[in-house]
């Protein structure tokens, strides 16, 4: 009979156990729409979550070599409820790092932000944000991307040609008069 507690206290340790770990709560791969060089994301988890990890990515495609950043906001009443975000970083779709993210703030308040003067085109990249729910109470972030294209160096050269040619035509203009 004591065998028969003893086995059956173990089971429930076992199943208390493994209902305690942490579950993964992410999204499928998600996109942004980059529309006139700005695109957004977010996402609400709600509640009864406490503990649990998500790791959320949000897929883009760059035309021409790009000036890239990017933004990801989180807020809660205080430290102890909602989000805790514990990355965000770009990633090329081949799944090789680009750039990680700075924390810019953590706490109430969760701020990232990713800098990247020389994106390649020709190739999809992706941002991922990773994090987990600190409390059963419901939290939310949201991200901005920006895109915008860099000139060519063949554009600087003709810029600079062209002020050129406006400078000598200013001086004999000055000098006929």
């Amino acid at each position: 009979m004591t065998n028969m507690k003893n086995i059956a206290a173990s089971l429930a340790l076992a199943c208390a156990a493994m209902g305690a770990q942490a579950a993964d709560v992410s999204l499928p791969a998600g996109s942004v729409d980059i529309i006139d060089g700005a695109g957004a994301f977010s996402r609400l988890i709600t509640g009864n979550h406490s503990g649990d990890t998500f790791t959320d990515t949000y897929a883009f495609d760059v035309a021409g070599l790009s000036s890239f950043t990017a933004n990801l906001y989180s807020s809660a009443g205080n430290a102890r409820v909602g989000l805790d975000i514990t990355g965000f970083s770009l990633f090329a779709n081949d799944g090789s790092l680009v750039r990680a993210g700075t924390q810019i703030e953590t706490g109430k308040y969760d701020e990232w932000s990713l800098d990247l003067s020389n994106l390649g085109s020709g190739a999809g990249y992706y941002v991922a944000v990773t994090g987990s729910v600190v409390s059963q109470a419901a939290g939310a972030y949201s991200g901005l991307v920006s895109v915008s294209a860099v000139p060519e160096p063949a554009t600087y050269g003709m810029l600079l040609g062209g002020m050129a040619l406006l400078g000598v035509a200013a001086r004999r203009r000055s000098l006929v008069k």
